[in-house]
């Protein structure tokens, strides 16, 4: 029942949105409300499916189901949801250009690009679960382009072509995948029927399917070399979004992906894990030398989570129980970090009024919240200690070289020192120095402080202390990859 309810709240919330008053606070403390309810359940279907034994929480067998790696998925698009929703109270609120109807549009839309994200994880049919990645495209779009500039318009012009682009070649792959299935005399497509009858399916149509469904949905991650839009998109979208587009959705393309995992175990494990480890050094690695260069610093954390997705795919191409544990960390550590680094780019943005780092000195002394979330955000996401990235991190270049694999470490770890030096070069040149004239100095309103009180806790926690049932969550979604 609890899985049913986290679907129908956004769609309720979604319908209160489009009332047509005056006032369009209704529609965002709605928002608000029903955001924090959503949290509290998936904060609930969570722990349940990290108590021992892990056992799936269902409520329609093979259609909507969720065990501990798509629980994982569900609180983090929940968690970033509920922020995000409490951060564009006050974002919007400080544009006053924005006529009551352009708001409550903007949170229709934004209830239903949630409702797309919180079906990925939530739905076993794997047909289902590609239209839900479509969807999470097509109902996210009016949000990049919501600014209505002609930057804004081309981004989402850009966004759509490519991923739905992407999303037409992982059918492909869905296809071969039902192909393979049908062959060995099983109907029934989601997750569980899928992995019991793998070892029956032939080896050929298992590599055709993973590789048609990396490119594809790797496309969505904003992997390499299909990553073009990524930036672009996250550059011109509102900052509230930005925290969704990074933070969370392109964690769900790579949650399909990742979901095929313990699918390839045996003779087709090997070959996936080489092209996951390949596909990921080269987005890490052109991640990196591309933070070297960016001028724009809602740029600077797209390209950051190009860094993060590879970093994910090459922990999970690694193998291995720890190596599995440190990519489910690491989509942990990325989801709460890059959400609050968003954040802070659009507490940025709100005072300044510029997205330029050239642009931007001694935001410290011009506003000290900003200013501060802007450094944590910077060394919080470019991993250093003693924050939530690190510690994913650092277990994976442990397991890595445990597992015997010190080339690919060491490329890892070379790609990841450029990539830090990058973003702290141009966070220390923005937030310290004397503050260049401005156009324009605002205020932060209330909500986008709380905003980055509540968001920074789980970046810093999570790298000091991981609670129990936290932990035993991240283990058994590590299980769930496969050996």
């Amino acid at each position: 029942m609890e899985l049913l309810v986290i679907l129908l709240i956004p769609v309720a919330v979604t319908l209160i949105a489009l009332i047509p008053v005056k006032n369009s606070g209704l529609s965002a403390w709605a928002t608000i409300a029903g955001t924090l309810i959503g949290l509290i359940l998936s904060a609930s279907v969570a722990v349940h499916t990290s108590l021992p034994g892990g056992a799936p929480v269902v409520a329609w067998a093979g259609w909507l189901s969720c065990d501990a790696l798509s629980a994982l998925i569900l609180a983090l698009v929940s968690l970033v949801g509920f922020t995000a929703s409490l951060f564009s109270l006050g974002y919007l609120t400080a544009h006053d250009t924005y006529s009551p109807g352009k708001v409550r549009r903007y949170y229709a839309r934004y209830n239903l690009f949630l409702l797309s994200m919180l079906a990925v994880p939530l739905l076993a049919h794997v047909a289902l679960v590609w239209i839900a990645v479509e969807l999470t495209t097509l109902l996210s779009v009016f949000l990049v382009a919501f600014e209505n500039t002609p930057e804004a318009l081309e981004a989402a012009w850009k966004y759509v072509v490519l991923t739905c682009m992407g999303a037409a070649v992982a059918l492909v792959g869905v296809l071969i995948l039902y192909w393979g299935l049908r062959e060995t005399g099983t109907t029934q497509f989601n997750w569980q029927v899928l992995l019991k009858a793998a070892p029956r399916i032939h080896p050929v149509l298992l590599k055709a399917a993973f590789l048609f469904i990396l490119v594809g949905f790797g496309t969505k991650a904003g992997l390499v070399p299909l990553h073009t839009w990524l930036p672009d998109a996250h550059s011109q979208a509102p900052s509230p979004v930005c925290a969704l587009l990074s933070g969370i959705e392109t964690t769900t393309a790579l949650y399909v992906i990742l979901r095929l995992l313990p699918i390839l175990q045996g003779s087709s494990g090997h070959w996936a894990a080489t092209w996951l480890i390949v596909f990921g050094l080269i987005s890490v690695g052109s991640a990196a030398f591309l933070l070297i260069q960016v001028k724009d610093y809602k740029r600077l954390f797209a390209f950051s989570t190009i860094e993060h997705m590879g970093i994910i795919l090459v922990a999970a191409g690694l193998g291995g129980a720890a190596a599995h544990l440190g990519a489910v960390s690491q989509i942990t550590a990325h989801a709460v970090t890059k959400s609050f680094c968003f954040f802070a780019a659009g507490a940025a943005l709100l005072v300044t009024g510029t997205r330029d780092i050239a642009s931007v000195k001694g935001l410290i002394r011009t506003s000290p919240a900003a200013g501060i979330a802007l450094m944590i955000g910077g060394l919080a996401i470019a991993g250093a200690p003693p924050f939530a990235v690190f510690l994913s991190e650092f277990s994976i270049v442990k397991a890595g070289l445990a597992a015997g694999h010190p080339w690919v470490i060491g490329a890892l770890v070379l790609f990841i020192v450029i990539a830090f030096c990058g973003i702290m070069t141009h966070v220390n040149r923005m937030v310290f120095g004397t503050p260049l004239p401005l156009s324009r100095v605002t205020a932060l309103p209330m909500s986008c402080k709380l905003t980055l009180v509540l968001a920074v806790i789980p970046v810093v926690v999570l790298g000091l202390y991981i609670p129990h049932s936290g932990h035993a969550l991240l283990q058994h979604a590590a299980m769930l990859l496969g050996r």
